[in-house]
């Protein structure tokens, strides 16, 4: 029996729900090769970051003014701005290089807090060749006197003001926190977002007791992280009519298969990658099929979401159904 694995994400059309997300495997021309060899059917390149845009911003400020001061000194007052590794310039000529080594679709990503020179930057992107834009946005509300109510309708203009710069697809990555997830999934597509990815692992600090210093401490993702991906996109898949990334813990084909089961349209990896090589991706690839043919399913299409919340036999499951059941057989 013939299976078909393609699928649809962002109005692309994709050979396989098997996406390579942001990350050191796609920061390079030679590593989107072999991804796109090994069967990723669309790559997602590592974020150009609000801060790299602000940089180059406050970088042409000094040179315009450097002649307009007195005393130039006193611009070394500025806090210097730290480098992710490239500058804008040097992204826009990465992605174009990129759209000429490979030919599966590729995703741009922007990383921010703020709108500030991301509209200019997203219309950039497209005009590079990108076949899509995710906008990753990494906000820590500290403000005790800031609503959740403010902190979405701040996320809600962020993505309606780069939505209405664009002509090409616009994902949101979001992560695990917010309060009534399935009514600011409606706001996020109202406001132009035509997908959502789902969940952000973001950076979280740590303590190093030798210098007392607060550090970054970035682990990879371990199998039992998709479970908030599960639940949320099997809620999600029946109230919103955007397309639905899995990312975060997807490693073997399981994984990979229950993600669609819930409703995902692609699943996203990066961490699995990282630790088996690209190539990773040719077995998950061969056992997601396997899988499939023996349970009969003919296409990718039958499967995804046959286990979304309103096809579940019991919905509660994905509520507080399982709660009791699951401590009761921990402590059995």
């Amino acid at each position: 029996m013939t299976f078909c694995m393609k699928t649809t994400y962002l109005g692309l059309e994709l050979s396989s729900p098997l996406v390579a997300s942001a990350g050191p495997t796609t920061r390079t021309l030679d590593g989107l090769r072999l991804l796109e060899q090994s069967g990723a059917a669309a790559a997602v390149l590592p974020s150009l970051f609000e801060e790299q845009i602000e940089h180059e911003q406050l970088a042409l400020h000094r040179l315009y003014e450097y002649q307009a001061e007195s005393y130039a000194e006193s611009l070394s007052y500025f806090p210097t701005m730290p480098m992710y590794g490239v500058g804008p310039d040097e992204y826009l000529k990465y992605l174009e290089e990129a759209k000429s080594a490979v030919r599966m679709p590729l995703i741009a990503s922007l990383n921010g807090a703020s709108p500030g020179g991301w509209m200019r930057y997203a219309r950039n992107m497209q005009d590079a060749g990108a076949d899509a834009l995710e906008l990753n946005i990494y906000y820590v509300p500290t403000d005790p006197s800031e609503s959740a109510a403010e902190v979405e309708r701040r996320y809600a203009e962020m993505v309606n003001n780069v939505s209405v710069t664009v002509d090409i697809p616009l994902a949101v990555k979001l992560g695990p926190s917010f309060t009534a997830l399935p009514h600011f999934a409606q706001q996020l597509a109202s406001a132009g977002a035509d997908g959502l990815v789902l969940f952000n692992r973001y950076l979280e600090p740590n303590i190093d007791l030798d210098s007392l210093q607060i550090v970054p401490d970035l682990e990879l993702s371990s199998r039992h992280e998709i479970r908030p991906s599960l639940r949320w996109i099997a809620i999600l898949r029946d109230t919103v009519t955007v397309s639905l990334a899995a990312t975060s813990g997807a490693h073997m084909a399981e994984d990979v298969v229950k993600l669609l089961l819930v409703g995902a349209d692609v699943v996203m990896m990066t961490s699995a990658l990282l630790k088996f090589g690209a190539q990773h991706l040719k077995k998950v690839d061969e056992d997601l099929r396997e899988w499939c043919v023996q349970r009969e399913y003919r296409s990718i299409d039958q499967l995804r979401g046959s286990m979304s919340r309103a096809n579940c036999p019991d919905a509660s499951a994905l509520e507080r159904g399982n709660y009791m059941k699951a401590l009761q057989s921990y402590t059995a």
